[in-house]
């Protein structure tokens, strides 16, 4: 490669929104290294796919992309090298590479070192084990490269987590927690307002653990802490924040959260299961009445407050009664909306090695179903609420399915579409909600 002027990269983002901070970060890793950025597939010398492994299904998606780029590309007088980035366990990088469809892969922690190794492989070099993970790397010297004309952003504020559930890889992949300089936050958000952008999503695998040792423990910020400051420094930004975990959520944060108007009034608080039998074999450390007086504390200080939720079904040992629980809890709190899934075995964690996956396909698929149907009847009896109210949108964009309408979302997270007429992405305008769907607010 060393006779080519310019070596092009290109890259894919698939799962959640650690994903595409995380993509943000590597291209902007890439280009201070004097590699360039492509759309054009056949065009690079370098194909990186950001990948989830918290589930199955994005593994086979995984699968099948990689088989088809790598026949989209066999023609090429290129022949590029493919690299997986993002949450893959080594079982699974090891079954990719043996099947030819990878020729390496780097872990979150090792981004930094991302064009050393590619230079390597080049030169043929490569070394044998290149999954090391810096337990002290959290990217906070790294501008990440942001499309332009963008209305919001993420920004990672810790990475890693510390919870051990024992059906998630996170901790095997992304490494222990570590929380980043809170002051480096608030002028990275300072700058990104002045670039144009009017509302940052908090991340982490658990923000709410969130902490900071400033000037050797004599000065101690946390998340509540945080909050409190970016509100304040940056009173014109729409702040929002994900994940939090319900058994480090703290009644401060909640109380910041009300203080606060920019400060965007929706909670995602994963839930799992409504069985204590199965959040004990999870290893989530709060019961179910725990969770449930944390949303009543929630409501009745945020009033106006949408809970969000992740649900797994079919978790090993899940019988029909612990199902009913998870169906109980959805009914007494009526999510606004959620993410649910059925379980399946991550290579690497306690549930794989230690649980049995006894719950039949057949069972899951249709636990799953009466979840989903449950949640679509709760999203509608919150939709209905809005009729005929006006709410506060930021404008985003153009609407994927109308052009003719603009789209955006509220404090409480909920999509809103509205026509055109003068307006501006980036605006906050008032819109009178005239009909729903159970996913969309439509307004005049």
């Amino acid at each position: 490669m060393n006779h080519i002027k310019k070596i092009f990269f290109y890259i894919e983002n698939y799962g959640c929104q650690m994903n595409i901070s995380d993509s943000e970060i590597i291209i902007a890793i890439l280009l201070k290294n004097q590699f360039f950025l492509t759309k054009n597939i056949k065009k690079a010398h370098i194909i990186l796919i950001n990948t989830c492994a918290v589930r199955k299904k994005p593994e086979l998606i995984l699968i099948n992309r990689l088989k088809k780029i790598k026949y989209l590309t066999s023609n090429n007088k290129i022949h590029p090298i493919f690299i997986v980035i993002g949450c893959l366990s080594k079982d699974n990088s090891f079954f990719l590479k043996k099947v030819n469809l990878i020729d390496f892969n780097i872990h979150p922690d090792s981004y930094k070192k991302l064009p050393y190794f590619i230079n390597l492989y080049f030169k043929n070099k490569f070394p044998k084990n290149i999954q090391q993970i810096n337990n002290k790397e959290n990217y906070s010297d790294i501008i990440p490269f942001r499309k332009k004309n963008k209305i919001t952003t993420f920004l990672s504020i810790t990475r890693g987590c510390d919870n051990m559930c024992t059906f998630c890889i996170v901790p095997f992949t992304r490494g222990r927690e570590r929380s980043r300089d809170p002051y480096s936050i608030i002028k990275e958000c300072k700058n990104l307002y002045i670039q144009g952008y009017r509302e940052i999503t908090l991340l982490g695998q658990n923000v709410d653990s969130y902490i900071w040792n400033y000037e050797n423990n004599k000065k101690i910020i946390d998340f509540s802490n945080l909050l409190d400051f970016l509100a304040k420094e940056i009173p014109f930004m729409r702040i929002r924040f994900s994940t939090s975990n319900p058994h480090d959520m703290s009644l401060q944060v909640i109380k910041i959260i009300s203080k606060h108007k920019n400060i965007c009034k929706h909670i995602h608080l994963p839930v799992q299961s409504g069985s204590n039998k199965i959040l004990k074999l999870m290893n989530r450390k709060y019961t179910r009445e725990k969770y449930i007086n944390l949303i009543k504390k929630i409501k009745s200080i945020i009033p106006e407050c949408s809970i969000s939720h992740d649900i797994i079904t079919g978790f090993c040992n899940e019988e029909e009664e612990d199902h009913k629980k998870t169906i109980s809890l959805m009914n007494e709190i009526k999510y606004h909306y959620g993410y649910m899934f059925s379980y399946s075995p991550r290579p690497g964690t306690y549930a794989y090695k230690k649980l049995k996956d006894n719950v039949p396909l057949y069972i899951k698929k249709r636990r799953l179903k009466e979840i989903i149907d449950l949640q679509k009847n709760h999203s509608i009896f919150h939709m209905k609420k809005y009729l005929g109210k006006q709410q506060e949108i930021l404008i985003e964009g153009v609407s994927k399915k109308n052009d003719q309408y603009w789209f955006g979302r509220n404090t409480q997270n909920i999509i809103t579409v509205f026509p055109k007429k003068k307006y501006k992405i980036g605006q906050m305008v008032f819109i009178n909600i005239i009909d729903y769907t159970s996913a969309t607010l439509i307004g005049e």
